[in-house]
C-alpha cells in the first residue's frame, strides 16, 4: 500500500512494478449543507494488491464508511445524490477510472468485480423476497443463466458460507436468520460473482464475540480461495489486529497513519491511533484495569480545526514547537520503512513517548 504523496519519498509501488489493483489518489467527497460544507473525506490516498487485506480503522464520522460507498460508486445512485455529493480525487480498479465512468458501466462493475458487505444486513436485505432470490437476482444480472442454474449456485454459496441446510433455508426471509446467519447470507451475495475487490464495511457489528470470530475467518478463508482483495472498515483495531496486511487510520476525513499491521500494533507513531489501542479490550489485561479511552469528541467535518485536527484532544499538542499543531496541518512522512504518519512530533520524540509513557499502560 502506498500514498500518492509518499511516492516522492521513496514508498514502495507494487511488487511487480505494475499499478496497483486498487488506487485512489487524492479523494475527496464533500457534501454541501445548509450548515456549510461537510468534507466527509479530504484528500485521501491509499493502494490495494490482490490477495491482501486492507483496515480502515477510525470512530464513526471519521470518513470510512464514505470512503468506501465512494469506491462502490454509491454516492452517484441517484440524480438527486449527485447534484449534492462533490467528488474529485482518482479511483482507479485495475486501470479503469471509477470516478469519471459513466454510471452504468460502474453499474456493472459493482457485483461482478467489486462488491460490498454492508454494516446492517436486516436493512441491506429486502425484507419481502427470500434470501435465495436476492442471491439469484445477484447472479444472473451478470450471468447469462435460467433460474434453476442461479437457484443452484445460490445453494452452493449459502453451503459456502457455512449456513446449515443450505437447500432449505435458500427460501427463507430474512427475517427468519439469526444476525450472524444474515451477515453470512450478506457474504453469500457479496461472493457470488467471484468479486475481485471486497469490501466489508463493519462486518462484524451487534454479533457477539464468538460469532464476530467466524465472520472474520470466513472472510479471511474465502479471500484466500477467491484471491481478493478485502478492504475491512471498522473504528475496533481488535478487529483486523489478525485480519489486515495493512492498516489505514482515519481522523476528520484524513489518513493519519497508515503503514504494515505488525507495525502499527507494535510501535504506532500517532497520538490517535495510541488512543485506539488504549480503549481496546484485551484478555491479557487484568480484568480490574480500566480501559483508557480518547478523551473529547470527534472534530465537525463542517468545521475541522484547524493544524492537526487531532490536536484539541490530543495530549502532546503542545510538545512541537511554535504552535505547530494548532497552526500547519501536518503531511504524512515517512517514520520507518513503509510507516507513514501525520504527526509534527519528531519521530525519535513518538518512539520515547510510545516506549516510556504510552505503551507500560496498554
Amino acid at each position: 500500500m502506498t500514498d500518492s504523496d509518499d511516492t516522492a519519498s521513496g514508498a514502495p509501488g507494487p511488487a511487480d512494478g505494475g499499478s496497483p489493483f486498487l488506487d485512489v489518489r487524492d479523494l475527496k467527497v464533500h457534501f454541501p449543507t445548509d450548515d456549510g460544507l461537510v468534507k466527509s473525506v479530504d484528500g485521501l490516498s491509499f493502494t490495494l494488491e490482490k490477495g491482501k487485506t486492507l483496515g480502515i480503522v477510525g470512530e464513526s464520522g471519521s470518513g470510512k464508511s464514505v470512503t468506501s460507498l465512494a469506491v462502490m460508486g454509491l454516492h452517484r445512485a441517484s440524480r438527486r445524490q449527485r447534484a449534492k455529493v462533490r467528488m474529485s480525487g482518482e479511483i482507479r480498479l485495475d486501470g479503469q477510472e471509477l470516478i469519471g465512468a459513466d454510471p452504468d458501466e460502474v453499474r456493472r462493475l459493482r457485483g461482478r468485480r467489486m462488491a460490498m458487505i454492508f454494516q446492517d444486513p436486516l436493512s441491506a436485505l429486502h425484507p419481502y423476497y427470500t434470501v435465495g432470490k436476492q442471491i439469484v437476482e445477484a447472479y444472473r444480472v451478470h450471468h447469462d443463466v435460467d433460474k434453476k442454474t442461479a437457484r443452484k449456485r445460490a445453494i452452493e454459496m449459502l453451503d459456502r458460507v457455512g449456513i446449515p441446510q443450505p437447500d432449505k433455508r435458500v427460501d427463507d426471509h430474512p427475517h427468519q436468520f439469526s444476525g450472524g446467519m444474515r451477515q453470512r447470507a450478506m457474504i453469500a451475495m457479496a461472493l457470488v460473482n467471484n468479486p475481485e475487490l471486497l469490501i466489508a464495511d463493519e462486518p462484524t457489528t451487534a454479533l457477539d464475540v464468538t460469532v464476530q470470530a467466524q465472520i472474520l475467518d470466513l472472510i479471511r478463508d474465502l479471500q484466500k480461495e477467491f484471491g481478493s482483495a478485502v478492504i475491512v472498515i471498522t473504528h475496533d483495531l481488535g478487529v483486523v489486529a489478525e485480519l489486515a496486511d495493512d492498516l489505514l487510520v482515519m481522523y476528520g476525513g484524513r489518513c493519519v497513519e497508515r503503514g504494515p499491521a505488525d507495525k502499527i500494533f507494535s510501535a504506532p507513531q500517532h497520538p490517535y491511533t495510541w488512543g485506539l489501542l488504549g480503549s481496546m479490550p484485551r484478555i491479557d489485561r487484568d480484568h480490574t484495569d480500566r480501559l483508557i479511552p480518547v478523551k473529547g469528541s470527534p472534530p465537525s467535518l463542517i468545521n475541522v480545526p484547524s493544524g492537526c485536527a487531532f490536536n484539541p484532544r490530543c495530549p502532546y499538542a503542545d510538545v512541537p514547537k511554535d504552535d505547530l499543531t494548532r497552526t500547519v496541518r501536518p503531511d504524512l512522512t515517512e517514520a520507518t520503512t513503509g510507516h507513514f504518519s501525520a504527526c509534527h512530533m519528531a519521530p525519535a520524540e513518538r518512539k520515547r513517548i510510545w516506549t516510556e509513557e504510552i505503551a507500560p499502560k496498554l
